[in-house]
């Protein structure tokens, strides 16, 4: 799964690099070093052939919902059954969108007890999109809520021995193909899910990541441990 990400680039570069056209409520926007869910983190969406960025809250809450709390539980959403799943297979076709990020965290189980954190992330110091879907909820009160979930698949060999899962990562030129969905059917957006082709570099970092509370760039330090340091 991904239940733990960062977005530490300044606003510039990132709509920069990822040809943004207008980001909403800009000045809440801070870079982080330790996202969890049920926090609000800028999300890109397509809107009349323009690239939005919108805040939204991290755990999907479906339209039909009358819960709220039901986003906790949908943080992640599995590639391979997507179209099998109420909560999303009707999102598919229309609310896709990218979680901005430059990495994220795994925990690599060490022993029975122990479980090591691992920092994720470009080798290069790129963003790492990661493909989504969003929903918009209204609570019963009348306000409406953007969340969103994180869409997972089998993770590239180099990094399996760390987890089981990870985010879906598209490439630069895969963007408009996942974000259009008025040219790109769900026949053609779901080709991109698979495992990440690009480079991944990886290293153990301090257990004070565990605490959402925690957010500093000490989080993303590399630490010595008996995990190899790599880039595959």
């Amino acid at each position: 799964m991904c239940g733990r990400k960062t977005l530490t680039r300044d606003m510039q570069s990132v709509i920069e690099e990822l040809a943004i056209g207008e980001w909403e409520d800009p000045d809440n926007y801070t870079p982080s070093y330790n996202i969890a869910p049920a926090q609000f983190s800028p999300i890109l969406i397509q809107e009349n052939e323009s690239r939005i960025v919108r805040p939204m809250k991290w755990g999907l809450i479906p339209s039909w919902s009358k819960d709220e709390a039901m986003g906790t539980k949908l943080i992640n959403a599995r590639s391979e059954t997507l179209l099998e799943k109420p909560s999303f297979q009707n999102l598919v076709p229309r609310n896709r969108c990218i979680v901005i990020s430059d990495g994220y965290y795994e925990w690599q189980r060490k022993d029975s007890a122990t479980k090591q954190p691992v920092y994720i992330h470009h080798p290069r110091g790129r963003l790492l999109p990661m493909a989504g879907l969003w929903s918009a909820w209204t609570s019963s009160a009348g306000d409406e809520l953007l969340t969103y979930t994180v869409i997972t698949t089998a993770p590239k060999k180099s990094i399996a021995h760390i987890h089981t899962r990870m985010p879906v990562i598209l490439h630069p030129g895969d963007l408009d193909t996942w974000l259009d969905s008025d040219q790109n059917p769900v026949h053609v957006a779901s080709n991109l899910l698979v495992p990440y082709r690009g480079d991944l570099g990886f290293h153990p970092v301090s257990t004070t990541v565990n605490s959402p509370r925690n957010n500093s760039p000490d989080n993303i330090c590399p630490i010595t441990d008996s995990l190899t340091l790599g880039m595959f």
